[in-house]
């Protein structure tokens, strides 16, 4: 099948044709119809199968030119970066429609954004917190939304979103189609759907968690991180094999730790983003990356979801993902539009539990390869990695049942602590004064007595 075969207009066509796609995905061949019949959706493709068009090609179709100032077609995705990607992606497919699209997000100013919104605009993409925060200043106007899109929402419930999420479903219209597209369908999501969508259409191109056949998958048995940095630096060292790396790790401290060992050794080739970078030199460092400036991009799972950067050359996991739909998303980063991709996967004996899940869940193993002979093994260990010692015996440290032991307050209460509330002081020193309480009665009962 090719666009041609689908009931797409000429304005989509022509831009389909710039950017050279002739033939749709079979996730966007299948969901075409059902998006444009209004029924909700719930779709299941690998990462890299081209999910974004699957559902933006339908809307648009669908779309008519309008100039209300209301948007009505809402995208909902969790991170910055993605609200950047996605306003893009729309902007390239509607190069010749009369569409009105506008990103917002938390980390820039509200007030810009709140004089975008109210230009008017037919389709807004945006984070759940910023999304809330225009609509509850009054800012942003939902009433109008006929179509809302949910991308990558298991991420936004793991980032904690679902009291964002759930407010933002009980301020839209009840009457509009809602529309999910995932590589991993994961208990939450499942509970979600249920209390959102109603009878949603299925459709699912591969089972969740099936990797891309296009992928090649390798692991390496490593003893601790600053064996693995070795490793990595050993590998790195072949920069035609590496010349588009994407390295994953688990939190900004290891994403930090491993940028200062890298650049060490090869300076002005690595890249780094987490949540504690500022908004311009995360956009920056992907710019970057996508031009190869930089060959190297570290990055925590949350940053780089769903990001859609071409010719990733490998995708190396610095850490065994504890959650294996990450492991799916992580990988996804390369073998994009049907072209080959390779990954590698570093585990540590702690790790090996979260290696077979993962394995279970794309019903496949992972090959490993030996460790090289002449990568040298560190004994440096992490403060994460260290043992924490236990002091049983520690003689500077009092038993609470020794006799000088001191008890849970062993200072003496200074004189202003030693106070006790009594009531009001005005209270009392009238009592004190008069023997009893005098109220404002008694005074001139008082004043009657002494006229007499």
């Amino acid at each position: 099948m090719t666009f041609q075969d689908l009931n797409l207009s000429t304005p989509l066509y022509n831009a389909l044709e710039d950017l050279g796609f002739k033939q749709p995905t079979p996730i966007q061949e299948k969901a075409f119809p059902v998006v444009m019949s209004g029924s909700d959706i719930v779709g299941i493709a690998q990462t890299g199968t081209g999910k974004t068009y699957a559902y933006m090609l339908p809307i648009l179709r669908s779309l008519k030119f309008s100039t209300q100032l209301n948007p009505r077609v809402l995208i909902l995705v969790p991170t910055r970066e993605l609200v950047v990607q996605v306003v893009d992606e729309i902007e390239k497919l509607a190069t010749y429609i009369n569409v009105r699209v506008t990103g917002v997000y938390g980390g820039t100013n509200i007030n810009t954004q709140k004089k975008a919104v109210a230009q008017g605009l037919d389709i807004i993409v945006a984070t759940p917190g910023r999304l809330y925060d225009l609509a509850v200043s009054r800012a942003l106007q939902l009433k109008s939304i006929q179509k809302l899109v949910i991308d990558e929402v298991d991420v936004m419930l793991d980032l904690g979103f679902r009291h964002q999420l759930i407010n933002i479903f009980d301020i839209l219209p009840q009457q509009r189609q809602n529309i999910m597209f995932s590589a991993t369908m994961t208990a939450d999501v499942e509970a979600m759907i249920t209390d959102t969508f109603k009878n949603p259409k299925r459709i699912s191109v591969a089972a969740s968690g099936t990797p891309l056949d296009n992928i090649k998958q390798a692991g390496y048995k490593v003893p601790n991180f600053y064996t693995k940095v070795n490793l990595l630096i050993h590998l790195l060292q072949d920069a035609e094999v590496y010349h588009k790396t994407l390295i994953f790790v688990s939190n900004k401290r290891m994403a930090d730790r491993l940028f200062e060992a890298l650049e060490q050794q090869f300076p002005d080739e690595c890249c780094v983003i987490h949540s504690n970078k500022t908004q311009n030199y995360r956009l920056r460092s992907i710019r970057q990356f996508e031009e190869g400036d930089n060959r190297i991009l570290i990055a925590t799972d949350v940053m780089a979801r769903g990001l859609d950067i071409d010719s990733v050359s490998q995708v190396i996991n610095m850490d065994t993902p504890a959650y294996p739909e990450n492991y799916m998303h992580r990988i996804g980063r390369t073998g994009r539009a049907e072209k080959e991709g390779s990954t590698l996967v570093f585990t540590t004996t702690k790790e090996e539990a979260f290696l077979e899940n993962i394995e279970q869940l794309m019903d496949m193993s992972i090959p490993q390869i030996a460790f090289p002979e002449e990568v040298e093994v560190s004994q440096e260990l992490t403060p994460e990695e260290r043992p924490k010692i236990k002091e049983i015996n520690n003689p500077l440290k009092r038993n609470k049942n020794d006799e000088d032991a001191p008890g849970a307050a062993f200072h003496e209460k200074s004189k202003k602590n030693q106070k006790t509330n009594q009531g009001g002081s005005y209270r009392r020193k009238i009592e004190q004064k008069y023997k009893k309480p005098k109220t404002r009665g008694d005074k001139h009962q008082n004043n009657k007595k002494k006229r007499r």
